[in-house]
């Protein structure tokens, strides 16, 4: 179950003087009963084949309003845009239907409010709230939705539901350390420490304080601290990542440049757009998809709150700044070259652990528990337009996410076994979190 601390139970308390069931894993229970002949009605909405849909309509609103230049905060990593949508859509769906466990609460509402209308204004007044700039074209979606939903007291007593349902979350998450300005980062100069690569300064050096969304602490599955520069481990990573990153490499197969090119985009969009995919394939209903979607953005949310408590607590530098000064390294076993390059643009932040392999990970993790593992998966990229990639399960497409990294050049094997580890941690521990015992092939 997850836990309410007594400051989290005082805001459901306090905002707008609502009824609402702070649960421990119980079904939401309704404040009344009125109209019970319409209960099925209404709980057969988010059973209904495909009404999944209108929340795949949600996570694409997003994904589009992160992609315009200007909307996306700089200091704000988007994931915790998504964990806060879906997590909304979840507990407006859970308060509607009577069924399941909410993310952290449900309102009370009567058996006729509808699930689609409260999912769709939740969604909604957390992307306003979250996005201000965004209200026509997100006021459009709504307009959209809610037109397709039958006028009547069902239709309003939803979208109260998910407009208080959205204005709780919003406000638990508002002194969550987010808003917080990244102090100023000053580089280390001894063999090892990071030091940016570009003119970029280090991103999100702050988001290892923000407070998590399930975990209990960001360093509750920090991994322990890379290999000595001194060992050979550290020297296997190095002349691996040398060898097959560089811009012009030898040792490169062409697939690998294609999978370096094609998985470099916000991997979090990747992750998400593959699960838009299943569920629109698989015509899931809303409130399994709700789930799926809210257990994979909150534990996305989570893993990128432990991997930069990670890489600011250890710093590591990046291969392109170990290699060009691995003469200073104190290992015989690797070799500089001033000249080096890796074959994409590395992120403004340090290399130990890797956050492609830390997501992708947690995504198979989560997504292995509603589907089948070894579902077949096409998956299109932003990187490359009009390439596709194939895999036979969500294992091997993580895989290969988290190794795209070393054939472009950005991480050594080392960030990405300690990736994949703490985002299986991570997304284990959301799931053990949340009610279980419905999940399988969907």
């Amino acid at each position: 179950m997850r836990k309410i601390s007594p400051t989290v139970g005082a805001i459901l308390m306090g905002v707008l003087g609502a009824g609402v069931f702070a649960t421990t894993g119980a079904a939401a229970s309704p404040a009344s009963a009125d109209q019970p002949d319409l209960a099925p009605r209404a709980a057969q909405v988010a059973a209904t084949p495909g009404s999944g849909q209108l929340v795949v309509d949600w996570t694409n609103e997003l994904l589009q309003i992160e992609k315009t230049p200007g909307l996306q905060p700089a200091t704000v990593h988007p994931t915790r845009s998504f964990a806060i949508v879906d997590a909304a859509i979840e507990d407006a769906v859970v308060s509607t239907t009577h069924e399941g466990q909410p993310y952290l609460f449900t309102v009370t509402s009567p058996r006729s409010a509808r699930p689609d209308a409260a999912a769709a204004q939740a969604a909604h007044d957390s992307l306003i709230a979250l996005y201000p700039s965004a209200k026509p074209q997100v006021d459009q979606l709504l307009n959209s939705e809610l037109g397709t939903i039958p006028a009547g007291p069902g239709k309003d007593e939803g979208a109260r539901v998910g407009h208080t349902v959205a204005e709780i979350l919003l406000a638990l998450r508002a002194n969550d350390g987010s808003a917080v300005s990244p102090s100023p980062f000053v580089a280390g100069t001894q063999p090892g420490n990071y030091r940016p690569t570009s003119s970029a300064s280090p991103q999100f050096t702050n988001w290892g304080s923000v407070t998590p969304f399930v975990l209990n602490t960001p360093n509750q599955f920090r991994p322990g601290p890379p290999p000595a520069l001194s060992s050979q481990a550290y020297a296997n990573a190095i002349n691996e990542v040398q060898s097959l990153g560089q811009d012009v490499s030898t040792t490169r197969s062409a697939d690998q440049t294609q999978a370096a090119r094609f998985w470099n985009p916000p991997i979090w969009n990747t992750w998400n757009e593959i699960t838009s995919t299943l569920v629109t394939q698989q015509r899931t209903d809303l409130k399994r998809t709700a789930q799926v979607f809210s257990d994979l953005n909150l534990t996305f949310a989570d893993t990128t709150i432990a991997f930069y408590d990670a890489k600011y607590t250890y710093q590591l530098w990046r291969p392109v700044t170990a290699i060009r000064l691995a003469d200073t390294d104190g290992n015989p076993a690797t070799v500089a070259n001033p000249t080096w390059n890796p074959l994409v643009s590395t992120a403004a932040d340090p290399s130990y652990p890797g956050a492609h392999s830390a997501i992708s990970e947690a995504a198979a993790t989560v997504l292995s528990a509603f589907f089948e593992p070894d579902t077949h998966l096409t998956v299109s990229s932003d990187g490359l337009a009009g390439v596709t990639r194939s895999f036979n399960g969500f294992q091997a497409a993580a895989d290969e996410a988290g190794l795209s990294r070393i054939f472009a050049g950005v991480h050594t094997r080392l960030d990405h076994v300690a990736g994949q580890e703490l985002g299986k941690d991570a997304a284990q521990f959301v799931l053990s979190q949340a009610d279980t015992e419905d999940l399988g092939g969907l």
